[in-house]
């Protein structure tokens, strides 16, 4: 987190160097020569700014579709994924609970995302002191921006608890800053979204879905209050975008990915024009074995007969007598003119499955099973009928565990946030500890920054 504002405006810049980066910042002059203030001073360059934001959550935080991502790392820390990598390699790690305060790839999570956070406070200070945007632009760009660094803490103190929260691009303040407690990182969180719901319209950007508006805050309100238990405002939250059935609709499962899907309410655009999603790079197995991972084999074992999700969102590929699963979701991998598929942050049936949950926990069990239905509908599979709380709450955790399968850690959040993580993963973990619900703090942070102490029980400082 020793970051500065030079450092920071350069990475903006230094994109454009990468073959494999798309140019986010159109500015002629060297990157020594550009000024925060001339970052800020046009629609263009400030609007650059901000979508590089986007592509930082695309290839580098949580919610990318690649082995950096929580789709991939938490898959095989939860049950999802089976590694297929070398032994001892970040993902073997990972899907082994061996992971130790020095380990890499939970340094460069932690790295990544307070980049990032530093990249949005960089970017509110320079909207803020801005005289070149209108009032109205200001109030976009800040918007999404909020949203961004909300999405980026929420991630946060899923995978490590506990953790600093900074708004401010004061090297030798965030230097010391101290972790902040759950409860408390939620309300920043939520008072950021909050913000961000009145600065943010109903608009979608042009043709596309790719930036965050008023739904997409309402989206992860719904998702925050949801992990908080706060079911009331969890059913108003989700409740705002499912109202909306001019603008988002469940659609067939072979078109829920594709660009500008109705059950979008935000996706990541690929880099260049025509390329596939990270998604469909890392997961769809083309030769076998896998180089990387597969889905777990209880997968199949798992899902009711007849489920089309079966079908249609996993893949199978066989070699003589071997045979594996793989995620089918994003399905093209080769280049087009245009790029038929996005990455999908949030999706319709996320929200209905939050309603869901939120209006069994208010005793509204026959609404829960209709919107539970909803999502079975969808997949071919008979309505649920007649349910007792208990028997929702376990179709509810089948649904949600079959529809988010794969998608940016669900399945492991789930299971810690219900408390069930000890209890399915001691079964199928030999190295499961009931302290692997958390992720260490990163050794070199603490050593730099002491205030960042006590370490998360049950790894050694």
């Amino acid at each position: 987190m020793k970051l500065n504002i030079i450092y920071i405006l350069c990475c903006f810049l230094i994109s454009v160097s990468i073959s494999s980066c798309q140019k986010f910042l159109e500015i002629d002059a060297p990157f020594g020569e550009v000024t925060e203030e001339a970052m800020f001073s046009n629609e263009s360059s400030a609007n650059s700014a901000v979508t590089s934001l986007y592509a930082r959550l695309r290839e580098d935080v949580m919610v990318a579709g690649s082995f950096n991502g929580m789709g991939i790392l938490m898959g095989l820390y939860a049950d999802e994924l089976d590694n297929y990598s070398a032994a001892g390699g970040s993902l073997d790690l990972f899907q082994k609970h061996q992971i130790l305060i020095s380990n890499a790839t939970v340094k460069s999570i932690w790295d990544n995302s307070y980049q990032t956070i530093y990249m949005c406070n960089t970017v509110l200070n320079g909207l803020e002191a801005s005289t070149g945007l209108s009032v109205e632009k200001k109030d976009q760009l800040k918007g999404e921006v909020l949203f961004v660094r909300s999405l980026v803490y929420f991630y946060l103190i899923n995978l490590f608890g506990e953790v600093p929260y900074i708004e401010i691009t004061d090297h030798e303040a965030n230097s010391k800053v101290s972790k902040l407690s759950i409860e408390t990182m939620y309300g920043h969180i939520l008072d950021d979204l909050g913000k961000a719901k009145i600065l943010l319209s109903d608009k979608f950007d042009a043709a596309n879905r790719t930036r965050a508006n008023v739904y997409a805050v309402h989206a992860l309100m719904a998702r925050c209050y949801l992990y908080l238990e706060q079911w009331d405002n969890a059913l108003t939250s989700s409740n705002e975008v499912l109202s909306k059935s001019s603008l988002f609709s469940l659609l067939p499962l072979d078109k829920v990915f594709l660009r500008n899907s109705q059950e979008a309410i935000l996706q990541l655009k690929p880099e260049t024009e025509g390329r596939s999603t990270r998604e469909a790079d890392v997961h769809v197995l083309l030769s076998g074995p896998p180089l990387n991972f597969a889905l777990n084999k209880r997968v199949e074992t798992m899902m009711e007969a007849g489920d089309l999700r079966s079908q249609k969102w996993i893949g199978v590929l066989t070699k003589g007598s071997d045979r594996w699963l793989f995620s089918n979701k994003y399905k093209e991998r080769t280049w087009k003119d245009v790029s038929p598929e996005y990455s999908t942050v949030f999706r319709l049936a996320e929200l209905y499955l939050i309603r869901a949950e939120a209006k069994a926990m208010l005793n509204d069990i026959d609404g829960a099973t209709d919107d539970l239905n909803e999502i079975r509908t969808r997949a071919e599979l008979n309505p649920k009928q007649n349910l007792t709380k208990e028997l929702f709450l376990d179709a509810l955790v089948q649904e949600r565990r079959v529809e988010l399968l794969a998608e940016h850690g669900h399945r492991w959040f789930d299971l810690k946030r219900w408390g069930k993580a000890d209890e399915v993963l001691k079964l199928v973990k030999p190295s499961w500890k009931p302290t692997n619900i958390l992720l260490p703090l990163p050794e070199a942070e603490i050593l730099m920054n002491p205030n960042l102490l006590p370490q998360n029980t049950g790894y050694q400082q």
